[in-house]
């Protein structure tokens, strides 16, 4: 069944003013970690255990393509401070830290909101995209969600993850280290898309496991040996695809979007790589459609052989009571006990009686045979 999470945010955020910034999550015990990546087509550093006073908004001039990494949303100070290093907006900051938060996309002009004295700070457009990805649980046979958030600047990404022990950006941290591909040649735009396209490909895996099962019930349902069990199978896997598709459709809106939008920190080289992450996320979606049709095709099967097979019960049990029902008659006629019964003196009564009850029998399994119902 998939993971559907209730962590009650309405309890939370009751009464707070917009902006507030609250976590809404499961409780998590350890520290948020920071990652400071920095890179451009000749050289790359990174920090594991970066700072949050080394994380400061890089200048317009730098030679380096910034990517923070927090992994860990659960401490609402950390994702604070980096909102005002950032001048980020708090609406952004709070669909940051809200794991409840559907998958969207919002643009703003960079233009933050006084720290109280009035005065705006404005360091450009800021594409701000919220995500989830999703895990298959091995151990629970389960889909696990997880809250992902990218905000994008000119040239700079920070990238919002919750606490987990394997980091789901690490392959793009391999290709800039192994400084192949198109990744350190590359802006911060092409980051943002490289994340989002680690996160297209795990629905690839989550669409194939579930195609795998949907596979494997098929046979078992063609073959008739599926079972009540089978039934329940299929519930799951349809829940769970309701589940995925309402994780998946947003995403073609979020990139349809990136594409029309003419913003400054979208580069016109990056478009035809969201064109083609637009066609991945259009075939995930036609894969789920196409199995939620299969799932409703399997399920009138599966309904149609028990039919049957109840039918075929049905069937037999009535064939047997046509035939006993004429020798239940004949043998209740000569059982009443009258005194004056003239069939009760014959010498061979017995055996006539039994003699009619077996051709009756024959009789009828004959006809029904010419019938074509046994």
């Amino acid at each position: 069944m998939s993971k559907h999470r209730r962590y009650r945010s309405a309890e939370k955020t009751l009464g707070t003013s917009p902006g507030t910034l609250t976590y809404v999550g499961e409780e998590i015990e350890h520290a948020t970690k920071i990652k400071r990546i920095e890179f451009n087509a000749t050289d790359y550093r990174i920090d594991d255990s970066s700072k949050l006073s080394a994380c400061r908004l890089p200048g317009l001039e730098t030679p380096y393509i910034n990517w923070i990494d927090v992994d860990g949303i659960h401490e609402p100070q950390v994702v604070a401070a980096l909102g005002q290093q950032y001048h980020l907006h708090p609406l952004l900051l709070e669909d940051v830290l809200n794991t409840e938060q559907k998958p969207k996309i919002d643009i703003y002009d960079g233009t933050s909101p006084g720290n109280g004295n009035g005065v705006a700070k404005s360091t450009g457009p800021v594409v701000f995209v919220t995500l989830k990805m999703l895990h298959h649980n091995r151990q629970r046979q389960e889909i696990d969600i997880e809250h992902i958030s990218l905000v994008l600047g000119r040239n700079y990404l920070i990238s919002f993850q919750e606490e987990r022990t394997k980091d789901i950006f690490e392959p793009v941290i391999e290709r800039i280290k192994a400084s192949s591909g198109k990744t350190r040649r590359n802006g911060a735009d092409y980051l943002m898309y490289a994340l989002m396209d680690v996160i297209v490909d795990h629905y690839f895996l989550i669409t194939e496991r579930i195609g795998d099962k949907m596979d494997e019930l098929e046979e078992q349902i063609v073959e008739e040996r599926a079972t009540q069990q089978t039934l329940a199978v299929l519930y799951k896997l349809k829940r769970e695809l309701s589940f995925i598709r309402r994780t998946v459709y947003p995403v073609r809106d979020i990139i349809n979007t990136l594409l029309r939008e003419e913003s400054d920190v979208i580069q016109h080289n990056t478009l035809p790589y969201l064109r083609d992450l637009a066609d991945h996320t259009n075939q995930v979606i036609e894969t789920l459609d196409s199995y939620r049709e299969l799932i409703s095709g399997l399920m009138d099967v599966y309904y149609s052989i028990v039919s049957n097979r109840m039918n075929s019960v049905m069937k037999t049990l009535t064939i047997f009571s046509a035939i006993f029902m004429p020798l239940t008659f004949i043998v209740g006629v000569y059982g009443m006990n009258f005194k004056h019964m003239p069939e009760l003196d014959t010498t061979y009564g017995y055996y006539v009686v039994w003699g009619t009850m077996v051709l009756v029998t024959v009789g009828m399994i004959v006809y029904f045979r010419r019938r074509g119902w046994m």
